[in-house]
Order: C-alpha cells, then sequence, then structure tokens
C-alpha cells in the first residue's frame, strides 16, 4: 500500500507540473496579454503603449523563465497578485474558499444520505413500483443541469411562493437564503450516486450469501442490514468522492446564479477580467483537489474492498 501512495503520488506531481504549465501557456496567449493591458492601462491605447506596458510588467520576458518563477513561487505558497481585486491572491482566494467550502459541506450533508436512501430502497427489490418511481426520479435530477433546476426552483420558490430568497450572500448564511442553492446541487448530484447505490444493491441482493441467508430463514430487514449494505456501499464511495471536485468546479453556475461570491464566482471574475495570477491559483487548487480525492478514492476503495488489497 504504501508503494502504491508513493506511485500515485509521483503521478500526482507530474500531473500538476503539466496542468499547470498549459493553464499557463493559455492564459499569456497574446489576446490575452493585449486584454489584460487595454485593462490596466487604458481602453484607448495605442499598440506602442500596449507594448511598453507588456514590456515594463515584465510579461516580454522569456516565457519559460516566467513559468519557472511562478512555479517556485507557487511551492513556497506565494501565487501573486491579483490584478482584478488589487490585492495579494493569498488573501482573496482563502477567503472564497471557505465560502465554498460551507456550500459544499451543506450540499453533501443533503446529497449523500438522500441518495444513499434513495439507492437502498430502489436496490432492495428489483423491478418493483419504488424501485421504478425512484429510479425514475434520479434519472429526471441527474438530467436536469443546474441552471435549469436552480432557475425553476427561484421562480417557484422565491418569486411565486416567496418562502426562501433568491440570492445568497457569502458571510451571511441562513437556512432562507442557503436553501435554494444547496437544494439545486444536491438534487444534481444525488441522483448520480443513487443509480450507482441502486445498481450495487441489486448486484448484492442476487449474491449467493444472500440467498443462503434467506434460505436460513433470516428477516429481509436483517439480511438488508446485515449482509447486503455494507458490500453494497463499497462501489458508490468512489462515485460520493468524486463529487467533490464537482462541488469546486462546478459550483460555478449555481454561485453566479444565486449570487454566491464563492470559489466560482472568483473563477469567473478571473476569467473575465483575465486575472492571470488569480486564474492560475484557480486551476491549481482545482487539480490538486481532483488529484487529491481521487487518491483518497483508490486507498479507500483499496481498505474497503479486501480483494483489491490482495491484488
Amino acid at each position: 500500500m504504501l508503494g502504491f501512495i508513493l506511485r500515485r503520488l509521483g503521478v500526482m506531481l507530474a500531473t500538476m507540473v503539466a496542468l499547470t504549465f498549459i493553464v499557463f501557456s493559455l492564459v499569456n496567449l497574446e489576446p490575452n496579454l493585449r486584454k489584460l493591458a487595454l485593462e490596466q492601462g487604458n481602453i484607448r491605447m495605442s499598440d506602442e503603449a500596449i507594448e511598453t506596458w507588456l514590456e515594463n510588467n515584465g510579461y516580454r520576458r522569456p516565457f519559460l523563465l516566467r513559468y519557472g518563477e511562478w512555479l517556485t513561487n507557487a511551492m513556497t505558497g506565494e501565487l501573486g497578485h491579483s490584478t482584478r481585486f488589487r490585492r495579494p491572491v493569498n488573501d482573496v482566494l482563502p477567503e472564497r474558499l471557505g465560502y465554498t467550502g460551507i456550500l459544499a459541506f451543506w450540499v453533501m450533508a443533503t446529497m449523500v444520505p438522500g441518495a444513499l436512501i434513495i439507492g437502498v430502497l430502489a436496490g432492495m427489490r428489483e423491478g418493483s413500483k419504488t424501485d421504478r418511481s425512484l429510479s425514475i426520479f434520479s434519472i429526471i435530477t441527474t438530467a436536469t443541469p443546474e441552471y435549469v433546476s436552480g432557475i425553476i426552483f427561484t421562480v417557484i420558490f422565491a418569486t411565486w411562493l416567496g418562502w426562501f430568497k433568491g440570492v445568497a450572500k457569502a458571510g451571511d448564511i441562513d437556512f432562507w437564503s442557503f436553501t435554494l442553492p444547496v437544494m439545486t446541487m444536491a438534487l444534481y448530484g444525488m441522483g448520480y450516486i443513487a443509480r450507482m447505490t441502486r445498481a450495487s444493491m441489486t448486484e448484492v441482493m442476487t449474491s449467493q450469501y444472500i440467498r443462503t441467508a434467506r434460505l436460513k430463514g433470516l428477516s429481509f430487514p436483517v439480511i438488508v442490514l446485515r449482509h447486503a449494505l455494507r458490500n453494497a456501499l463499497i462501489a458508490p464511495f468512489t462515485v460520493i468522492m468524486l463529487q467533490f471536485p464537482w462541488l469546486l468546479t462546478g459550483v460555478v453556475i449555481v454561485e453566479k446564479l444565486f449570487n454566491y461570491k464563492g470559489f466560482g464566482w472568483v473563477l469567473v471574475e478571473a476569467a473575465d477580467n483575465n486575472d492571470i495570477d488569480l486564474l492560475l491559483a484557480c486551476s491549481l487548487v482545482s487539480v490538486a483537489v481532483v488529484i487529491v480525492t481521487q487518491l483518497i478514492s483508490d486507498v479507500g476503495y483499496a481498505f474497503l474492498n479486501p480483494r483489491i488489497r490482495v491484488q
């Protein structure tokens, strides 16, 4: 297991370097640099003035030298200065990540238990009315994008009924403003986890040891809770872990829709304003979250499934 983790860590580092190089190349393309010069200088700047601005601010230095400096600074925790917020990136990003972390916590607290309950209930008796009804509900929630369900919820629950607020102010969290964004994200991810849980539960309920338990006369609740449930939850574990990267990057639409100024909102602002240092920092955080959660998923799955450990 230790060797496996060390190999994965090496792959993680190589992946992060490669992806940051790609992102650094894209944000430093000539059109982006010209746009940055116009936004930071004067929209009526001439070509000569743009070139002078880029030269004075170090954007005409050799590309590999600039990337090496950025990578070295990033490894020491220095992520540069935000041209959009006029503040160091280290002051902007952690605060916004904290806001998104709060939103992600409540989404996971709502989504995971609900999805597991739906999946287990649907998979206990394959082909029953309960199975068909819950499966249809799961498919509908998965097939409905956040920007569609978010608008529908806002129109119904905020505009027509007036039960909840249509905006969620970061740093000022309450039940009435947080319910709609949490419900929008939770329902979208719930269907996928529920369907995976249902498939795993269905497979377990038709296995040989479950048949043996039935022949021994064990009651159905005992069979489900003591024998089937634990094995059925192994497969959904990986799917649940993969929701963390989605919560970080997929939250962009929901945060813009409900004006919740977290990580997704900052990412959009950085892209719209060509804030190179902030955009690179957001990309670095996103890549790190994806790779770390994949490592945790692989290690956790190996611990939960003895057959994986043997192999």
